[in-house]
């Protein structure tokens, strides 16, 4: 499991989101086992089926805490087959800090960027991918062949790509082996370029944009998941400032983590 980290190097080469592409990578070799089980299966497709009387009430505020009269975005429909709602079609949202937007990971596009920054020994220490670039490919490309349950994406502010993003299904992922998770649970891993960006609440800016997203646009979750490590303590202290609150400390097999909540019921609030 990757860790949710906020530091690392600037990204800034010319970027196109028309030029985005949400294909698996041709030709991949999983490194995981990202095969679902049938049960698991099944009981999806009993929830797409339940799924539109979820979202009216949703709509109505029933679900999220929104005040009367204050009315939040429309809920994306849940697909029922695309475990994070297509990730690459939520589109830009506007921020205090620019207008930003999730573009899924295009590996002939995108390696040798996100590979500098994993190079960087602010993020290796936490990521441990530094290397040659093979080693950031199939981290990549065991999300992009896998079932979805997993997103690798850029984070483009104002044009320029200057985060990596992965969005995930926290309930599938090894880490709810550690945690009471419920379905659906979304989580986030985090990686912000540009020692520039660094120390001046550009993480918190974003992880609220991302995290307001994933409840806006995955009607079924109602958490976001992070587990950054315990000893990050910059990234812990930009998902409590962001309205994540902390839950506990779990000692996951690569690291001592925080496990960090925003919850849909509180996040008007926090």
């Amino acid at each position: 499991m990757p860790p949710t980290d906020a530091s690392t190097d600037a990204g800034t080469a010319p970027f196109s989101i028309a030029d985005s592409d949400t294909g698996p990578g041709a030709d991949s070799e999983d490194t995981l086992d990202l095969r679902l089980p049938d049960d698991f299966l099944a009981f999806f497709a009993e929830e797409a089926e339940a799924a539109p009387a979820a979202r009216g009430a949703a709509e109505r505020g029933e679900e999220n805490g929104t005040a009367q009269g204050m009315a939040r975005p429309a809920l994306a429909t849940p697909t029922g087959d695309d475990l994070l709602d297509r990730v690459g079609d939520w589109g830009p949202t506007a921020t205090s800090v620019g207008v930003f937007q999730l573009v899924p990971v295009r590996i002939d596009r995108d390696l040798p960027l996100i590979s500098r920054w994993m190079n960087d020994p602010a993020v290796a220490a936490f990521w441990e991918l530094s290397g040659p670039e093979t080693a950031t490919e199939d981290h990549l490309r065991a999300q992009l062949g896998g079932d979805g349950r997993s997103a690798p994406c850029l984070g483009v502010l104002d044009g320029t790509p200057m985060s990596y993003w992965e969005i995930y299904r926290a309930d599938l992922d090894p880490l709810a082996r550690h945690y009471p998770a419920r379905l659906h649970d979304t989580g986030i891993h985090l990686l912000i370029g540009g020692v520039a960006n660094r120390g001046r609440g550009l993480g918190t800016t974003l992880l609220r944009a991302v995290s307001d997203l994933v409840l806006d646009r995955r009607a079924s979750s109602a958490r976001v998941i992070a587990e950054p490590d315990l000893r990050n303590t910059p990234s812990v202290s930009a998902f409590l400032s962001a309205g994540f609150r902390f839950s506990a400390e779990v000692d996951l097999p690569d690291k001592r983590a925080a496990l960090m909540v925003r919850d849909r019921a509180l996040r008007d609030l926090l």
